[in-house]
């Protein structure tokens, strides 16, 4: 009896490790098989000069490291190094060194609104991020690549259903071609404009990333300070909206106002908002 015992508690301990192997050989080939298509979609990205793209994966894939961590990980700021501070309520920046005050503008906050939609159902809050920032870096005339909660957001705004058009794909004549979104009649479509975008059969299309009818220009102004995690202190093509809050997270400057700061602000500089 005890010997039949034994033999089957063996027997249990075999079909246990089996079943252990068998999950760790799943894992496992899930792990290669997420490599491979990141690894593919990246050749192709390159293939493409698709570095839009790029990012958006990325971001998706939470390879780039979070503001907390940039932050801790920024070095300690100098004593008499001049800083950014920027208040949302007054809607009002001002670089200063020490209790100086260098350089002053109005500025435009974001909304605070809420917006659900999408496929999935998202769900977006725009807001301006509170706390220490840095300037990661600084660009001159940026693009902008809209996330996909602009054209949710332009879709509901016009009554109009929304199609994201993938690349192979063809919806309604429209096919994508390089970088470029091509139109029914075999020619790339203009270059987008905020309430101009792509529509057809009562639907708005969302371009592929990459494409050139996915990046504005202008809508940054002339000028950005980049503060990572898509939030910027830039200009804007809608002069009305400072000392509103009306953006979508960013700080938006007059462009005049955001020229005469650029130059006077390296990247690593401290940004303080409240």
């Amino acid at each position: 009896m005890l010997r039949f015992l034994r033999h089957g508690v063996a027997i249990a301990w075999l079909l246990i490790l089996g079943i252990v192997i068998a999950i760790a050989l799943s894992v496992k080939l899930l792990e290669d098989t997420a490599e491979f298509r990141f690894e593919r979609d990246v050749n192709r990205m390159v293939f493409n000069d698709n570095l839009d793209l790029l990012t958006n994966l990325r971001a998706r894939a939470g390879v780039e490291s979070d503001s907390l961590r940039r932050l801790l990980e920024a070095p300690a700021s100098a004593p008499n190094a001049p800083y950014i501070v920027v208040s949302i309520a007054d809607h009002r920046l001002w670089y200063k060194q020490r209790d100086s005050v260098l350089f002053t503008a109005p500025v435009a906050t974001a909304s605070g609104k809420e917006l659900i939609g999408g496929s999935s159902g998202e769900h977006w809050r725009f807001e301006t991020p509170r706390g220490r920032l840095v300037v990661q870096s600084k660009d001159s005339n940026p693009a902008w690549v809209p996330p996909d909660w602009h054209y949710v957001e332009q879709a509901r705004s016009r009554g109009l259903g929304l199609v994201h058009l993938e690349r192979g794909q063809n919806y309604a004549g429209f096919t994508v071609q390089g970088s470029d979104v091509i139109e029914p009649d075999g020619q790339p479509a203009p270059p987008p404009k905020e309430g101009h975008e792509l529509v057809a059969k009562g639907n708005l299309i969302v371009p592929p990333f990459g494409t050139t009818q996915r990046r504005y220009l202008g809508t940054l102004g002339t000028r950005r300070l980049d503060l990572g995690d898509g939030y910027g202190i830039h200009g804007t093509d809608e002069p009305n909206s400072i000392g509103q809050s009306v953006s979508h997270g960013c700080v938006r400057m007059l462009n005049k106002d955001v020229e005469q700061l650029y130059p006077m602000v390296p990247v690593g500089t401290p940004v303080y908002i409240y």
